[in-house]
């Protein structure tokens, strides 16, 4: 199942069951909210999970792109990338928790095909409502405190029930608080309170339940890859960054990752800056600059093929066109090389100083002289 039939299938499996579609906004959360990025789907509904009616009703499907830079560490193994996909479900004071977790299982089971032995799910110890229905479901179930949900440091939160699957060899072992080939997939929320500044919990006159389904995760699974950069979402990068950028695996991971990222990010209307949204779009764009220069410093962005460029803006639907990204990514390129030969010249002179390098050292190059840690450590081994 390819990724784009994936989509229609779970956003038609839920308009069948009352829900209304709406279209994924951009990476930029709306005025007010916390995060520099939308992190999940509920960013831009925030309002109405707090009561406000929704134009379209109560039950809504949709498509959004998220990022976290919570999991920029992460990125390079099997599960995490830094842009991703949600597919999301939301009842606004309509149907309840079980009534979620039963489509849920319906839609993945018995849509979708796969082994309900190889599922497994997760609750929050004060959660009394889903255990009995994965039990009813033959579904096993872990309790754990990190089962709760909050759109950040204030706002709606609650008891969530995450859902995994297993990808190991074999018939499943352990949970998936002991066993990382436990992979969660969909994570499905009952939001029952607010959160206030001084950390209170106060009851939301209307309950509501908020979804999120993996999208790379659960096509991986579906396409019987290895990990999310198996899938068909980035067999173009698969096909012509290794060629170009001979890397070693877990650093094309991470090139990929980072740059079709950069390129949403563009798209959504961030520039490099030292500061904000603009800093972490810098960061992604230098993390890769400094892979490929560690082998050759001539490799360039020039470089990308433009059928990259093309692929995630059309994927994405980004109002934005391939020559304004390249024109973007080549001059925040021009701007790190540029700091790349001061850095020689400032790293030189604190060697000839002090001798080896401190952590005190590592954190002033980085306050003082903008010069990252896997920067400066790439000065000192060429």
């Amino acid at each position: 199942m390819q990724t784009d039939q994936m989509v229609r299938t779970f956003v038609d499996f839920y308009l069948a069951r009352g829900h209304r579609e709406i279209t994924g906004t951009t990476l930029i959360p709306p005025p007010g909210d916390p995060v520099l990025f939308t992190t999940s789907g509920m960013h831009p509904l925030t309002a109405n999970i707090e009561g406000e009616p929704h134009p379209l009703g109560r039950r809504l499907v949709d498509v959004q792109r998220c990022l976290r830079t919570t999991d920029l560490d992460e990125v390079g193994d099997d599960t995490h990338l830094t842009t991703f996909e949600m597919l999301g479900t939301w009842s606004f004071g309509d149907y309840d928790g079980p009534q979620s977790l039963r489509w849920g299982h319906e839609l993945l089971v018995g849509r979708l095909g796969l082994d309900p032995g190889r599922l497994h799910a997760t609750v929050h110890p004060t959660d009394l409502l889903a255990p009995p229905v994965w039990d009813e479901l033959g579904v096993p179930v872990e309790r754990t405190d990190e089962n709760w949900w909050s759109n950040g440091p204030t706002g709606p939160c609650g008891p969530d029930s995450e859902i995994f699957y297993w990808t190991g060899d074999g018939p499943p072992t352990g949970t998936p608080t002991t066993d990382t080939r436990w992979v969660e997939i969909w994570n499905h929320v009952t939001m029952l309170y607010r959160r206030g500044d001084d950390g209170s919990l106060t009851p939301l006159d209307q309950p509501s339940v908020d979804t999120g389904l993996g999208l790379e995760r659960l096509v991986t699974i579906l396409q019987g890859g290895s990990s999310v950069y198996d899938t068909d979402g980035f067999a173009p990068w698969r096909r012509h960054v290794p060629p170009l950028w001979p890397l070693r695996e877990t650093d094309t991971r991470v090139v990929c990752d980072h740059l079709r990222s950069a390129i949403v990010v563009i798209g959504d209307g961030v520039t490099p800056s030292n500061t904000g949204r603009g800093y972490v779009l810098r960061r992604l764009l230098r993390r890769s600059l400094t892979l490929l220069w560690r082998d050759d410093p001539a490799r360039t962005l020039g470089d990308l093929p433009p059928e990259l460029l093309t692929h995630t803006i059309t994927h994405f639907g980004l109002p934005i066109s391939p020559s304004s990204v390249r024109e973007v990514l080549l001059a925040e390129e021009k701007r790190f090389r540029t700091l790349l030969t001061r850095g020689r010249q400032i790293v030189s002179r604190r060697l000839h100083r002090t001798g080896p390098l401190t952590e005190a050292d590592f954190r002033d190059l980085h306050d003082t002289h903008g010069l990252p840690r896997d920067l400066v450590e790439t000065l000192l081994n060429h």
